[in-house]
């Protein structure tokens, strides 16, 4: 996994004043959840690019005033309305202590479901993944090359190299939906099956409706006959 550095400055006051003050000059109040304790700072914004707008997951080199911390990204918060910024949490993270984190997930393959005419639908777009950082992908790809309508893959169904995927077993990552064009063939399908059916009907019928007039005039046969020996008798 990729590291991205931010540097930042050790936040000397606390509170609203302070706070709005950071914002005001473009910077972003942060918090380091440490294992001893937690630190306090704030960087520039644009320090925060490649970290946010980005699908990939990366590791954080924090450099505060000179003293660096390994971390991952815990939680952002965004401006409601600007959707700028406005805060940043952070875990420290040590080599030789597994670390938590949500990776994102990404689909590769042209499923089997969809060139039947169904709707492949990613239901989780990150997995919370556990392991130690050297060991931590920057993606989770899943292939659905062989994923047929009406049927999913669940997190129990993934295997990756060193890593334990924490989230439930049972919980659908991705899926493929009958769309309307699949509906339609397998409607199609049916109605077709049925008016086979009912022609194969028709054709017993028929051939039942044609026998019958023979079996009648056999029926008035074999009574002139037994009426001419009665007659003979007499």
């Amino acid at each position: 996994m990729k590291t991205i550095e931010i540097k930042g400055t050790l936040r000397n006051e606390l509170g609203k004043k302070s706070t709005k003050k950071i914002r005001k000059e473009d910077g972003v109040p942060c918090v380091i959840y440490g294992k001893e304790k937690n630190i306090h700072f704030h960087a520039h914004e644009l320090a925060f690019k490649n970290l946010v707008y980005t699908h990939e997951a990366h590791l954080v080199k924090l450099d505060i005033e000179g003293k660096e911390y390994k971390a991952v990204l815990h939680d952002m918060q965004f401006h409601p309305v600007t959707d700028r910024i406005i805060h940043a949490d952070f875990v420290q993270i040590f080599d030789d202590k597994p670390v938590l984190i949500d990776i994102p997930v990404t689909v590769t393959g042209d499923a089997e479901g969809v060139k039947s005419g169904g709707k492949l639908i990613v239901k989780k777009r990150h997995l919370k993944v556990k392991g130690f950082a050297k060991d931590l992908p920057e993606e989770l790809v899943v292939d659905v090359t062989d994923l047929k309508i009406a049927h999913s893959i669940k997190v129990g169904e993934l295997k990756y190299d060193n890593i334990e995927l924490i989230d439930p077993k049972i919980t659908t990552v991705v899926t493929v939906a009958t769309s309307r064009v699949a509906l339609k063939t397998e409607e199609e399908e049916a109605a077709e099956a049925a008016a086979a059916a009912a022609a194969a009907g028709a054709e017993g019928g028929e051939a039942a409706a044609s026998a019958a007039p023979g079996e009648e005039k056999g029926k008035e046969k074999g009574k002139e006959k037994e009426k001419d020996k009665e007659k003979e008798k007499k």
